[in-house]
């Protein structure tokens, strides 16, 4: 069983940074997929950004060239930076382990114009 936290949502300007950070629990961690997934009101859950546990990655166009997605294994955590955020990118983000098997309660990141 894994267990995903996440942290480090919040309230930035447009053009700001935000750096979001997903715990992981469990002894898995380095050999599962992670991701980013975001929801916004009134819209379905997409992807942001995905990597594998060898390191590669994968981003959505929207966000792409914006946002890194990373991880450290001897920390059980995976982080996404996301730079020159815009009000469009304003979300609930939710870290999601081995393709689906595992969910976070989700971080709110809020961008105003």
């Amino acid at each position: 069983q894994v267990q995903l936290v996440e942290s480090g949502g919040g309230l930035v300007q447009a053009g700001g940074s935000l750096r979001l950070s997903c715990a992981a629990s469990g002894n898995i961690f380095r050999v599962i997929s992670m991701g980013w997934y975001r929801q916004a009101p009134g819209k379905q859950r997409e992807l942001v950004a995905t990597i594998t546990s060898g390191g590669i990655t994968n981003y959505a166009l929207s966000v792409k060239g914006r946002f890194t997605i990373s991880r450290d294994n001897s920390k059980n955590t995976v982080y996404l930076q996301m730079n020159s955020l815009k009000p469009e990118d304003t979300a609930v983000y939710y870290c999601n382990g081995a393709a689906g098997a595992y969910w976070g309660q989700g971080t709110q990141v809020t961008v105003s114009a």
